[in-house]
């Protein structure tokens, strides 16, 4: 029980360039590594990759595997053939990310491989999904209940969920929220000064609430320009619609994975516009208070949840409107918000984090 086997199963793997599970598992799988356990994590393949993927991360196993170029099947398809691979080479626990995948718990618990579900946010309520998706994460919930060894929550609000709608406890492990002073000597080189800009960080989708903002933000009388990054592959409407309502101040960049740069745009923004709605605890929302960045956030219980009194809030356009011209009345609020917001940073720590992912892979490794 010293060292541990442990499966990380369900997302779209590490290196992490994409969303909140591949950031978790890179910080906690990185740092199970560290103390010795083995971490395999089940990848992706990149489709048209000219390299073969590297067969180790940070100390973690990979394994790559394909999955279904849909948006309704990439994710189930590709742990399917995860799962499959997992039953043939057993380890002493497995991390299940995504309620999504519970249809496939079965196959794990018939091997003997004790596995928590880490359930993530409110899937169903995205707009993404048509009426039949919808179902399917309502009925994918109360499978992971039922067929999981346990639950994992990443924000007090989902637990509350599933105690409420399911009679279900849940172990409430969130993620980390890095404090970093990166500078801002690369801001020349998009023509940004520090404090000269507001800042979105989203993948276009409805439930993110980029549409909202970009539509506030024209409507109002501010100076400074909003800089927008993501994009979205499979939201060409959405993304048309966005694009549509900006004004010549709207800077779009795009996807930026430079880290670096992506930091100092975060450390330096006037305020960050936070418009993520039902996915839990936000990582992209910690790497910015955990940059000191002055937060305007979608006014829900997840996000208040990590922003408290540090921010300001929107719902609607005409808030957003009102919002940015404030902050930009208002220099003195923005230094005062970004150093409270470092201070609620201080208690999401990967550490503490990956300690709880460790004794809870610990717990399953037990009931074998």
């Amino acid at each position: 029980m010293d060292h541990l086997s442990i499966a990380m199963v369900g997302t779209r793997g590490v290196p992490a360039r994409y969303g909140g599970f591949e950031t978790a598992v890179e910080e906690i799988g990185r740092r199970l590594a560290d103390a010795g356990h083995r971490v395999v994590v089940y990848c992706r393949t990149a489709p048209g990759a000219r390299e073969a993927p590297p067969a180790a991360h940070l100390g973690m196993e990979l394994v790559h595997l394909p999955a279904a170029r849909r948006r309704s099947l990439e994710t189930l398809s590709h742990t399917a053939l995860s799962v499959r691979h997992l039953v043939a080479h057993r380890t002493d626990a497995a991390v299940l990310f995504n309620a999504a995948n519970a249809p496939l718990l079965p196959a794990l618990r018939a091997a003997r491989i004790p596995v928590a579900t880490h359930v993530d946010g409110l899937e169903w309520k995205r707009a993404k999904w048509g009426g039949a998706g919808r179902r399917y994460y309502r009925a994918a919930e109360a499978l992971a209940v039922r067929w999981s060894d346990a639950l994992i929550a990443d924000a007090q609000g989902i637990a509350d969920y599933y105690r409420d709608a399911f009679a279900a406890p849940t172990t409430l492990l969130s993620y980390g929220a890095p404090l970093i002073e990166p500078g801002a000597d690369r801001l020349a080189e998009l023509g940004l000064q520090p404090r000269g800009y507001h800042l979105v960080v989203a993948r276009f989708e409805p439930e993110n609430h980029v549409d909202v903002i970009v539509e506030g933000y024209a409507a109002s009388a501010a100076g400074k320009p909003l800089v927008v990054v993501g994009s979205a592959p499979y939201a060409d409407e959405y993304t048309a619609r966005v694009h549509g309502l900006a004004d010549d101040r709207v800077r779009f960049l795009g996807g930026v994975w430079d880290q670096e740069l992506l930091d100092q745009l975060y450390a330096n923004c006037a305020t960050y516009l936070h418009g993520h709605s039902v996915g839990g605890t936000n990582p992209s929302l910690l790497r910015a208070i955990g940059a000191g960045a002055a937060v305007t956030a979608f006014d829900v219980g997840f996000n208040r949840e990590v922003v408290a009194d540090a921010g300001r809030y929107f719902r609607t356009p005409a808030d957003v409107a009102r919002e940015v011209v404030a902050v930009e009345a208002d220099p003195e609020w923005v230094v005062r918000s970004g150093r409270r917001a470092r201070e609620l940073a201080g208690g999401y720590d990967w550490d503490a984090v990956a300690a709880g992912y460790e004794e809870l892979a610990r717990v399953l490794a037990g009931r074998r």
